[in-house]
C-alpha cells in the first residue's frame, strides 16, 4: 500500500472510530467502572466520542451501564453519573492442557478468572486419535457444565498439545508418530460447535502464564520448560514470545546430540527409569513401587527427601541432565531465566537448585536464573484460558490473527 493511500485509510472516518473504540475498551477490559469524565481523562477522547462509543460497544454486549457509587464506595450528591462496566461474563472461554497421559479443562470469563475445571485421565498409554479427541470434549463438557455455561455462551477454545503447531494447527510428522498422535487434528474438534478454536504448543501456553503471573517478566528473556515426560520450552525473548513460522522453536530434540542427555525424555521418565533400574539390581532403597509393579515420578523425589541413598543419586543425575538441558538453551539465546515448568515442577525445587550449582561448569552465566515453576500443572491450562481470553479480545478489537 503507497503512502498516500495508507494516509487516507488512516484518517477515515471509519478508521477512526474503530481506533477509538479499541482504545475504550481496552481500558474497560483491565479495569473498573467507569464514568464518562474518567474514560476522557484515561483515553484523551471527547466527552460525545466516549459516550457515544460507550453505547455502541454495550449494544454490542461488551459492556453494560451500572448506577453506584463513585471512587471509594462514596456516592456524590446529587443525581449520579452514568457508570459503564465492562461484562466479563459476554462470553467464556475453554482452556485446555492435553498431555500424554491426562486432559485438564478450565472454564474462565474474559477477565481469565477460572471458574471450574475438569479432569480426564487416560487409563492406558495407547491412546489413538479419535479416542483422545473423545476425552477432550468429555473433559469441556465436564467443565462448562460445572460452570453453569452453556456450549453456545463459549467465546473461544484454545488446547495445549506436547508437539510443535503450525499456523494452521497441525502438528507435523516426526521421526515418530508422537506428535500427529498428540494431536489429531485438533483444530476441527469444535467445528460442530462454532467456537473459534486454537491449538498451540503447551509450552509456549506455560510461558505465556509465567508472563501473565508475572509482569516483570515482560522485562528479560526466558524459557518455560516442560520437563516432565518430554522436554520443550516455550522462548520469550525481550518480553515477546518467540514463534517461528514453522512453530518449531522450542523443540528439543537437539538433545539427542548432547552428552549426558541423549534424548528428550523429559526428568519423570528418566526418574521412574533409574529407579526401575536400581530396583531391578536388587539395590536397597525405599523408593515405593505400585500394586503394579511401576514406580512414580514424585516416589523417588520423596524417598530422595528422606535421605534414601539411591534416590539422592538419582536426583543427582537428574540435575546434571538439567543444568546440560539449562546451557543447551541459556547459551545460544543469552537467556536470563529458566522456569521448570509442567506437573513435574513443585518436585523439583531441590533439583533446579542443584542443577543451577552445575551450571557453572559448563558456562559463565552467573546472571542466569534457574527456578522451579510456583503455577506447577496448572502452568499449561491457564496458560490457554489466556490465550483465548487474548483471542476473544483481538475479535473484540478489530484485529483477530
Amino acid at each position: 500500500m503507497d503512502t498516500q493511500r495508507m494516509q487516507s485509510v488512516s484518517s477515515s472516518p471509519q478508521y477512526l472510530r474503530r481506533m477509538n473504540a479499541r482504545r475504550v475498551l481496552d481500558h474497560m477490559w483491565q479495569g473498573s467502572p467507569a464514568t464518562a469524565s474518567e474514560l476522557m481523562e484515561a483515553t484523551g477522547l471527547t466527552r460525545s466520542t466516549v459516550l457515544a462509543l460507550c453505547k455502541e460497544l454495550a449494544g454490542q454486549g461488551w459492556l453494560e451501564p451500572v448506577q453506584g457509587a463513585g471512587e471509594g464506595g462514596v456516592a456524590a450528591k446529587g443525581r449520579p453519573a452514568l457508570r459503564y462496566a465492562f461484562r466479563e461474563g459476554a462470553c467464556y472461554v475453554v482452556g485446555v492442557d492435553s498431555g500424554a497421559h491426562r486432559v485438564t479443562a478450565g472454564v474462565a470469563d474474559l477477565r481469565g478468572r477460572e471458574l471450574s475445571q475438569a479432569v480426564r485421565g487416560f487409563g492406558h498409554d495407547e491412546v489413538g486419535g479419535q479416542e483422545r479427541r473423545a476425552e477432550i470434549l468429555r473433559a469441556i463438557d465436564d467443565a462448562l457444565e460445572q460452570a453453569g455455561v452453556a456450549s453456545p455462551r463459549v467465546g473461544a477454545l484454545v488446547i495445549g498439545v506436547p508437539a510443535p503447531v503450525d499456523s494452521e494447527g497441525r502438528s507435523p510428522a516426526g521421526q515418530d508418530d508422537f506428535w500427529p498422535l498428540m494431536n489429531p487434528d485438533l483444530r476441527s474438534l469444535a467445528d460442530d460447535r462454532g467456537w473459534e478454536c486454537l491449538v498451540e504448543n503447551d509450552a509456549n501456553l506455560a510461558a505465556l502464564a509465567e508472563l501473565h503471573g508475572d509482569p516483570a517478566a515482560r522485562e528479560v528473556s526466558l524459557a518455560a520448560l516442560i520437563a516432565g515426560e518430554r522436554f520443550g520450552a516455550g522462548l520469550v525473548l525481550n518480553g515477546e514470545l518467540l514463534r517461528q513460522p514453522r512453530r518449531g522453536a522450542g523443540e528439543m530434540r537437539v538433545l539427542r546430540l548432547v552428552d549426558g542427555v541423549g534424548s528428550e525424555d523429559g526428568l519423570a521418565v528418566r526418574a521412574r527409569r533409574l529407579a526401575e533400574e536400581a530396583i531391578r539390581r536388587g539395590d536397597s532403597t525405599s523408593i515405593r513401587v505400585t500394586a503394579s509393579g511401576e514406580v512414580r515420578a514424585q516416589d523417588v523425589f520423596e524417598a530422595a527427601e528422606r535421605g534414601d541413598a539411591v534416590a539422592e543419586a538419582i536426583v543427582g543425575r537428574l540435575a546434571d541432565v538439567l543444568a546440560r538441558v539449562c546451557v543447551t538453551l541459556a547459551g545460544p539465546l543469552d537467556l536470563d531465566r529458566i522456569i521448570v515448568s509442567g506437573g513435574i515442577a513443585p518436585a523439583l525445587h531441590g533439583v533446579s537448585r542443584a542443577a543451577r550449582e552445575r551450571i557453572a561448569e559448563h558456562m559463565y552465566a552467573p546472571w542466569l536464573e534457574v527456578r522451579a515453576s510456583e503455577l506447577g500443572a496448572d502452568a499449561v491450562r491457564l496458560g490457554a484460558i489466556q490465550c483465548a481470553v487474548d483471542l476473544v479480545r483481538a475479535y473484540a478489537m478489530g484485529e483477530a490473527p
